[in-house]
């Protein structure tokens, strides 16, 4: 699922008003953090992450290596802060065309 400009954009206004609901610190993403978004996925659909340890490179990798084990779109990575969609299987979120 590739998400459309207008999409991420709604998305991103969404998600701004949102706190950060995990939190990845030195040990970094490991089985039981998949769990937790996978989980917080399910219930909210967008997510945001936090994400504290390494630079902007690894940072991003680890953006990258959460979206492919829960098969989630990133929508937005500032700073320490990324934003993840992956809909419900009754999706709640109505993403405009």
């Amino acid at each position: 699922m590739a998400l459309t400009g207008k999409q991420r954009l709604y998305l991103r206004g969404l998600a701004h008003h949102r706190k950060p609901v995990v939190t990845l610190g030195a040990s970094g993403f490991t089985a039981a953090v998949q769990a937790e978004i996978d989980q917080a996925l399910n219930h909210h659909e967008l997510l945001k992450i936090k994400i504290l340890s390494g630079d902007r490179q690894d940072r991003h990798q680890v953006l990258d290596r959460i979206c492919q084990a829960t098969t989630a779109e990133a929508v937005q990575e500032i700073g320490r802060i990324a934003v993840i969609y992956r809909p419900a299987a009754e999706p709640r979120i109505r993403l405009p065309d």
